[in-house]
């Protein structure tokens, strides 16, 4: 294989994998950053279907994401408000708080695919404001907690 085909890839011939939670959360998908062996971003492609999402709502203190609808529409929550997406549509997904919370929504009765591309920061921490938690994620460690569980810095250090 030549070094320019090891970097391309067709949306329409790559293997997805089924992924479903509960009733709210299934996708088909791919990253596809590791096939092109990408370094700094990261990218993948979902296939929704109709009344599912691919993931919770939530928030990035480290990583910007941006998505790029390619098939069908739904619903986009972004902070505390809605609006509908549709093929074309690329979203810009900065870091933040709760403010910048977000989620893509198939509440339509076809199939909605998209493309995600996120920059690949060595440590993330990510909010969940519907199930109030909190991931911390980096060099190995994969860590969820409620917010709730707020320690003082302090606790069992004296």
């Amino acid at each position: 294989m030549n070094v320019i085909d090891s970097r391309v890839a067709n949306i329409h011939e790559l293997k997805l994998e089924h992924f479903a939670k509960g009733e709210k959360f299934e996708s088909n998908s791919v990253r596809i950053g590791p096939l092109l062996a990408a370094k700094d971003l990261g990218y993948s492609y979902d296939v929704v279907p109709p009344g599912k999402s691919s993931c919770p709502f939530h928030s990035h203190r480290a990583e910007e994401e941006m998505f790029f609808i390619v098939q069908g529409e739904g619903t986009l929550r972004y902070g505390n408000e809605t609006r509908r997406i549709r093929a074309g549509d690329v979203i810009c997904c900065p870091t933040g708080g709760p403010e910048s919370a977000h989620q893509i929504i198939n509440d339509s009765d076809a199939v909605l695919a998209y493309l995600s591309v996120s920059t690949m920061m060595p440590a993330e921490v990510c909010e969940y404001p519907d199930s109030k938690k909190i991931g911390a994620f980096g060099g190995g460690l994969r860590h969820m907690t409620h917010t709730s569980h707020d320690l003082d810095y302090w606790t069992d250090e004296l």
